[in-house]
């Protein structure tokens, strides 16, 4: 039996791989993405939207949720000519630790990040 945490390293590896191939197939240029943190009930809804393809991008926010031990609920993504990521996001096990200004703050630092490795 495969534990839930192996299962995740599993889809965290194959996330990673598939980022890192459509990276290398695409042209490189910066990525002007917003991104806005609200807090719900149990947590966060996460958007970041962008008018480009911006490929590596979810890995890169999907690390950051992972520093920020936030275990995503819910989501939809389209990469597809436009980068829409909708994200509700708990945090249980530090949920006094963070809050929606800390979290925005970390996905607009990831964002900025990985726009400059794209140069």
């Amino acid at each position: 039996m495969v534990s839930k945490e192996e299962r995740r390293a599993a889809l965290y590896q194959k996330i990673k791989e598939l980022g890192s191939v459509s990276q290398s197939e695409a042209v490189n240029f910066p990525c002007s993405a917003k991104a806005t943190v609200e807090a719900i009930d149990k947590g966060f809804r996460i958007t970041v939207f962008s008018e480009e393809d911006c490929p590596g991008l979810l890995v890169a926010i999907l690390e950051t949720f992972e520093e920020l031990g936030l275990d995503v609920r819910d989501a939809n993504i389209s990469c597809s000519n436009k980068f829409h990521l909708q994200a509700i996001g708990e945090n249980e096990r530090h949920a006094d630790e963070i809050d929606a200004q800390v979290l925005k703050s970390a996905v607009l630092k990831a964002i900025k990040n990985w726009s400059h490795s794209q140069q």
